[in-house]
């Protein structure tokens, strides 16, 4: 079974790399530190307006936005729902070795957000929803995403 999906995924990204629009697109993506081939794989076939839509919408998307359980003077929780359940899987099963080891924007967030006493599911669903953010950006701008942005050169004025 493993070799049938093995031979399957190489299958689909061959069929991906026929087109050069999609194939720039999934280099795009994988060019993202802690998204891997399976997920920019899942990414491009589940959402194909990735790049077209704002982050918020994108966050909307995958079902990664926080929305909230108010009524009149209650105040609930915020919760994450609806979206595209498998989206959001695959964003959350990249976004645990992205705010880990690859990725030191996601790596940052979730230490700041464990350091604020938040939990490690609530941690990694933030950094699910920054990994779409991120990517959204990245094939907008068409340009391949760095670890660390160029510096600016302060000017000092005397």
């Amino acid at each position: 079974m493993a070799k049938h999906r093995r031979a399957e995924f190489k299958a689909l990204v061959a069929a991906i790399r026929k087109h050069r629009d999609l194939a720039a697109r999934l280099d795009l993506i994988y060019s993202v530190g802690g998204s891997g081939l399976p997920t920019a794989v899942a990414i491009l076939i589940r959402m194909p307006e990735i790049g077209q839509i704002t982050r918020e919408q994108a966050a909307a998307l995958t079902g990664l936005a926080p929305y909230d359980d108010d009524s009149g003077k209650h105040v609930g929780a915020r919760r994450i729902d609806g979206g595209r359940q498998r989206l959001r899987q695959a964003l959350y099963t990249a976004a645990l070795p992205a705010s880990f080891r690859w990725n030191p924007q996601l790596m940052a967030l979730y230490s700041r957000l464990i350091a604020a006493g938040k939990g490690h599911k609530r941690a990694l669903v933030a950094c699910a929803r920054k990994l779409i953010v991120i990517i959204n950006a990245v094939v907008a701008r068409g340009t391949p995403w760095v670890a660390e942005p160029p510096r600016t050169a302060s000017v000092s004025v005397t």
